[in-house]
């Protein structure tokens, strides 16, 4: 217990880190979960190419290894350009932005099908109906579209959410000292990794039942609606 104090403030330093990033991930993954949607239901061919080879790609690499090539591959590929363009001199990519933009990244492909989902889930002929009576596309889309399309993507939305939550951990590998990092940095430093474990495993489990009874709440209100 004693050892378990004297490292605490260590390990909880790690978790507004890794709610940080979480939260930032997310805001990347429905950025790209809405570009991603528009472009697969696009009239236009290439678009939805791009858009299918988008989740296609995403599905078929492990996270670890899209990680790995934004830290080490982007930050090659940024400097190779600033060199050739001479607009900068090197440019070096922290391990939260390429954390960040990697889950974000990733968890944007699972986002694409659950707005895309939810969009073809709304009945066409209000869309239509409010075509005809003159409403602009971002009038209808905020006022008829997106009420509907909350409660259909929250339940897949609820369970990227938490998937994506538990994926930050694998940012501890490219350096971010997160809850992760921080709690095997304690347990190697005292000799007792199993505790620090045993506390991280409870870290992530009260972060994923506080957000799965917050968004099931938010569920219930859009219901009402």
């Amino acid at each position: 217990m004693e050892t378990m104090l004297e490292f605490l403030p260590l390990v909880l330093s790690g978790v507004s880190l890794t709610i940080s990033l979480a939260l930032t991930s997310v805001t990347i993954a429905v950025l790209c979960g809405i570009c991603g949607a528009a472009m697969k239901l696009s009239n236009s061919s290439i678009l939805q190419v791009i858009g299918g080879l988008y989740t296609t790609l995403v599905r078929g690499v492990p996270d670890l290894v899209l990680m790995l090539l934004v830290f080490f591959g982007g930050q090659i590929l940024i400097n190779a350009i600033g060199e050739k363009t001479g607009l900068w001199t090197y440019i070096e990519i922290s391990s939260f932005w390429a954390g960040t933009c990697s889950i974000g990244f990733i968890f944007g492909a699972y986002m694409t099908e659950t707005f895309r989902g939810a969009f073809l889930a709304v009945h066409k002929g209000q869309i239509e109906a409010a075509k005809a009576l003159g409403m602009m596309p971002r009038r209808y889309l905020v006022r008829i579209v997106w009420p509907q399309i909350v409660p259909h993507a929250l339940p897949n939305f609820t369970n990227n959410w938490l998937v994506l939550m538990k994926t930050t951990a694998l940012v501890s590998i490219i350096g971010l000292q997160d809850v992760v990092y921080n709690a095997n940095q304690a347990g190697r430093t005292s000799q007792e990794p199993l505790t620090f474990l045993l506390l991280t495993f409870f870290i992530f489990l009260g972060l994923t039942l506080l957000s799965d009874i917050g968004l099931r709440k938010l569920g219930r209100i859009y219901a009402v609606k």
